[in-house]
């Protein structure tokens, strides 16, 4: 593979016209984003948030009408897609479906008139490297779903661009091959050592490949982190919302200092992480993960089950708590009591799983 690149934006936005009113809009607004050279980073964020917008944008399908974009240092925005020292892996494969595995794999090495011997020759390593070798004669449409993604891939790869885009290309495969397939995804380019960046929706897919997740709402980025950053330390209460499960509690803030804080919730004191802005005297919200948090016969917050339902790994549970109904999921429960619906319960929790935003 060729050297190593990273991406840099300056300040990109991304205009477009409302076609039911007629009126501009931000699709993506003066974002700035710094990429290190053979990391893989998500673009996370719901449907409509910038991300893709971004991505299409470093591909060169789409044109930031401010800002400036460079990729290893060189500005590329007057570039075409096909200037650019990159390659994309698309959400519906976009495989030539008259040609075999083989000649799917080198039609970009023939544009680009690559010698004969060469094209076998790098082809047949990537085939290799994507687990497709022995493969190459067989045509798309005898493909299933996981080896026509792992073609693809193998398209992208064997022109070995600085920097692989991908745009949720495991949405249309079912939920066991898409876990499967982002491990070899992620397997493939820590071997590689490229520059991967990854657009999707699915908060648990960012988290299993990501060495960075860039979460964006409205056209803005949200919180830039690595996935613990991003799990553990959230920023704001949509980036806690969206990312896993989290609990909201309002809370009164009786005192803070530096990364920790004294409040009042259901009537108790306790001492949480401050991860925000809280001051004393104001109203914030306590955030606690489901995970973070068993019912006991003593706690520090009574709570009153409202669902109780075993499943397997660990038993779920919905409780009201303040009249604040929140999840809690109580796992390895083989040896644990389990609290039926209309029982009282309390909350038990280590004050470092529960943080004030």
């Amino acid at each position: 593979m060729k050297e190593k690149k990273g991406v840099r934006l300056e300040h990109i936005s991304k205009i477009y016209k409302d076609p039911k009113t007629g009126k501009d809009f931000y699709a993506v607004e003066d974002t700035t984003l710094d990429i290190e050279a053979g990391t893989f980073v998500t673009l996370l964020g719901p449907s409509g948030c910038g991300k893709t917008t971004t991505l299409r944008m470093i591909a060169g399908f789409e044109s930031p009408d401010e800002g400036e974009i460079y990729l290893g240092g060189e500005a590329i925005n007057h570039l075409t897609p096909n200037k650019r020292d990159t390659a994309m892996v698309f959400q519906s494969y976009a495989l030539l479906p008259h040609y075999n595995v083989f000649d799917n794999v080198a039609y970009g090495l023939k544009i680009r008139k690559v010698s004969r011997e060469e094209i076998r020759e790098r082809v047949m390593n990537i085939l290799k490297l994507v687990e497709m070798d022995g493969m190459e004669s067989r045509m798309t449409n005898q493909l299933s779903g996981g080896q026509q993604q792992r073609v693809a891939l193998a398209r992208a790869l064997v022109l070995e661009p600085g920097v692989l885009l991908f745009d949720e290309p495991l949405s249309n495969l079912d939920a066991k091959l898409r876990v499967s397939m982002r491990t070899e995804i992620r397997k493939i380019q820590q071997k590689v050592g490229i520059t991967a960046i990854y657009v999707t929706h699915d908060q648990s897919e960012a988290m299993s490949i990501s060495d960075k997740i860039i979460i964006m709402s409205k056209g803005k980025v949200e919180q830039i982190g690595t996935p613990r950053e991003i799990y553990y330390h959230p920023n704001s209460r949509f980036v806690a919302d969206f990312i896993g499960e989290a609990n909201f509690l309002d809370a009164r803030v009786l005192s803070a200092d530096g990364d920790q804080a004294r409040i009042q919730v259901a009537g108790k004191q306790m001492e949480v992480g401050n991860f925000g802005s809280a001051r004393a005297g104001d109203t914030a919200a306590l955030v606690i993960r489901p995970e973070a948090a068993v019912l006991a016969d003593k706690g520090q917050l009574e709570a009153t089950v409202m669902l109780s339902t075993f499943m397997g790994a660990y038993q779920y549970y919905q409780v009201l708590v303040d009249g604040m109904e929140l999840q809690i999921t109580d796992y390895n429960p083989v040896n644990r009591r389990i609290y039926e619906v209309g029982e009282k319960a309390f909350l038990d929790f280590d004050s470092r799983g529960v943080y004030i935003l």
